[in-house]
């Protein structure tokens, strides 16, 4: 039979690159870089609320909200270009992780082509009342070291 070594969207674990301790009841920040499957090169650094169990006793919600994270998205060597969406939907590009926060946290890559630019946008699965917040980062393809597995679209 075929032995096909196929992992969904990549092995895009998350990797643990810091907690900053925030309080004595044990809240921290958790930052973690995660690589953009389909685009070699791209990491992207996610901070967000991690709460501890006497937080989650004494308080509501409010820390548990994905919205109130961070990402930062930048070339870290030379950029391979995979299949990636062209349209302006984007696509979503963690879906399956071990962290707990993209059960939460969406994580969408557009391809800006007139500024020839990647565009990363986080914000929460569900938008509830008050929690429309987002991140949004760029990484620049412009004078970047850039192969497109696929040839480079045309303008």
């Amino acid at each position: 039979g075929f032995n096909l070594d196929v992992q969904p969207y990549g092995s895009n674990d998350a990797a643990d690159v810091g907690k900053i301790n925030v309080d004595w009841t044990g809240n921290d920040i958790a930052i973690e870089a995660v690589e953009d499957p389909e685009v070699k090169g791209v990491v992207c650094h996610v901070a967000y609320f991690n709460r501890s169990l006497i937080d989650r006793l004494q308080q509501g919600n409010w820390f548990e909200d994905p919205s109130y994270s961070a990402i930062d998205c930048a070339a870290s060597g030379p950029v391979t270009i995979g299949n990636i969406a062209m349209g302006g939907g984007g696509e979503e590009i963690f879906k399956q992780q071990r962290s707990l926060i993209f059960k939460s946290l969406r994580i969408t890559r557009v391809y800006d082509q007139p500024n020839n630019t990647l565009v990363y946008l986080a914000h929460a699965r569900e938008l509830q009342l008050g929690s429309g917040k987002m991140s949004l980062s760029s990484v620049p393809l412009t004078g970047a070291d850039v192969t497109w597995e696929n040839g480079a679209p045309a303008n």
